[in-house]
């Protein structure tokens, strides 16, 4: 087996800048139930002694301390309030009520509804959070505002209103890319330097196609997006963009504003071909994920997990700008064995 020459800080950025890394870079998302399931399989306490054992280059997300207005337990700062559904072998938990559902013009939520200020957050302890852990790819800011403008309005109405209230839109849009370019920026003020990625998202594709057209997406997210982009360049860190689904058709636009890294390779999505998707954008992309948990990870056999494995790192990892991962968060129904499995293939196969 080859030595390790880089920490994980220096995979990441060997990949993010065009250089060749010692070995493919992973990453780990998963859920709180299967998180727990795996670390039981393996005898396993701390997260930090998993990602040793299994070789898993995961960054350091950095967050702000909320010390603003109490809050319900079940409710977020923008007023909306939850419930953990259950699906059997786990729970997500799911927005209940919409805060801003009712209203009918911007001048009616200007004068009945209370934004939150970025002043509710501290950024103090940032520095002591990153202590001692300066060898790890550190994740920092970012946005998603379309996500949360859903569980304001509703997901129908909120996407209704790309048609019939463009107003209300663009000013609650707004409201939440400023609440987000106003964190980002704080977090990259109290580390300067320190922050290596910023996570810049919003869900733009369906198993088939693309959820909006891209008339709705240029005139809505895009120009709001390019802003937040701008923000993380600047701070020296690179664009980690997240969008499930069948995104083919905007990724040209997203090259354009600026992404860096594109997350999470739904391969078995309509135009998401591994290897069309490297030919044509592999010179402007870093490519991040591709592990398929809805058919493989979840059901697949041990070897099916491997041959996955080798398939998007010669791939997606051809000639290095790749890190692997699962495509979204690890459901609890994996088997742990196939979770260990994949980071093994990964580390035996993708050195460089």
């Amino acid at each position: 087996m080859p030595k390790e020459t880089m920490s994980r800080r220096e995979r990441w950025l060997a990949v993010l800048q065009r250089r060749m890394p010692d070995r493919v870079p992973t990453d780990y998302w998963a859920t709180d139930e299967a998180h727990a399931r795996l670390k039981a399989h393996l005898r396993i306490a701390s997260d930090d002694e998993l990602y040793r054992r299994l070789y898993i280059d995961r960054p350091l997300t950095v967050l702000p301390r909320y010390v603003g207005p109490s809050i319900a337990s079940d409710e977020d700062v923008f007023g909306i309030r939850y419930r953990m559904v259950d699906y059997g072998t786990g729970a997500y938990r799911e927005a209940v009520t919409h805060p801003l559902a009712g209203y009918q013009s911007v001048e009616q939520i200007q004068a009945h509804y209370r934004w939150p200020s970025p002043d509710w957050w501290s950024y103090e302890h940032l520095g002591a959070q990153i202590q001692g852990k300066q060898d790890l790819p550190i994740r920092g800011g970012g946005s998603e505002p379309f996500l949360t403008y859903k569980d304001l309005r509703g997901h129908e109405q909120a996407y209704m209103d790309l048609v019939t209230n463009p107003e209300i839109v663009h000013y609650c849009l707004d409201r939440l890319f400023d609440l987000a370019y106003q964190n980002t920026s704080r977090i990259f003020e109290a580390i300067p330097g320190q922050v290596l990625i910023g996570y810049v998202a919003e869900d733009m594709g369906s198993q088939t196609s693309l959820l909006f057209s891209r008339r709705h997406i240029w005139t809505f997210l895009l120009p709001r997006m390019q802003r937040m982009i701008d923000l993380v360049h600047q701070a020296g860190a690179y664009v980690f963009f997240h969008s499930d689904g069948a995104v083919r058709p905007i990724i040209p636009d997203m090259i354009e504003i600026g992404i860096d890294v594109l997350n999470p390779i739904q391969w078995r999505c309509a135009g998401m071909d591994r290897s069309a998707l490297k030919t044509d954008f592999g010179p402007q992309l870093v490519f991040h994920g591709a592990m398929d948990n809805q058919h493989t990870l979840p059901f697949g056999t041990k070897e099916a997990v491997r041959a996955e494995v080798r398939e998007n790192i010669s791939l997606l990892g051809d000639r290095g700008g790749f890190i692997l991962a699962p495509c979204h968060n690890i459901q609890a129904i994996t088997p742990p064995e196939n979770i260990v499995c994949m980071y093994a293939e990964a580390h035996a196969f993708g050195w460089y």
